[in-house]
């Protein structure tokens, strides 16, 4: 004869069962544990690469929006070197007109900071994903990172608050990370 098992008291659950919730004395659910895709040393790592580009991308994100209102409403740009087109003298550094060319030759930095900052930009999704992927967060959280290179001032508001919460989820869960 098969013998019945004993009825489990309330206040334990069977947690033998697929699915079933984890309570402990106070009847909350257990949290859910918290793993990393790499180790800590990893993820500092990419978080200090996250702040340099962060911070270089949002540099060079103002310089660019300065850059085109002085071209679509002043109608000048940065130039260095070249001819001065009006008088046919040397022009050395300055602001000089776009349209018509204010300066023959030379080099135009207006459009070096759009070049710079498009491939910094392009770097700065590079750390994003990497410190991503290793905090292993929802992808929302990616939008909001690349969000923080095209939207002005955005990466330093979005840097400092990731900066803190991977700090603050690094030492809640000193266990969490892979070991290699």
């Amino acid at each position: 004869m098969i013998e019945p098992k004993p009825a489990v008291p309330s206040n334990e659950s069977d947690t033998s069962k697929p699915g079933a919730s984890q309570s402990g004395a106070t009847g909350r659910p257990a949290a859910k544990k918290r793993r990393f895709g790499g180790t800590e040393a990893q993820i500092r790592s990419a978080l200090k690469f996250y702040k340099l580009m962060a911070y270089l991308t949002g540099i060079m994100l103002l310089l660019l929006c300065i850059e085109l209102v002085a071209r679509y409403l002043f109608n000048v740009s940065l130039y260095a070197g070249g001819t001065d087109a009006l008088t046919g003298r040397p022009f050395g550094f300055g602001l000089a007109g776009s349209d018509p060319k204010g300066v023959i030759g030379g080099v135009n930095l207006s459009v070096m900071v759009l070049i710079v900052h498009g491939w910094m930009y392009v770097v700065y999704l590079i750390s994003d994903f990497r410190l991503w992927s290793l905090m292993r967060w929802p992808f929302t959280k990616f939008i909001l990172l690349a969000l923080g290179g095209v939207v002005p001032l955005m990466s330093f508001i979005v840097e400092k608050k990731f900066h803190a919460e991977v700090e603050a989820e690094l030492a809640a869960n000193p266990q969490a990370s892979k070991r290699y």
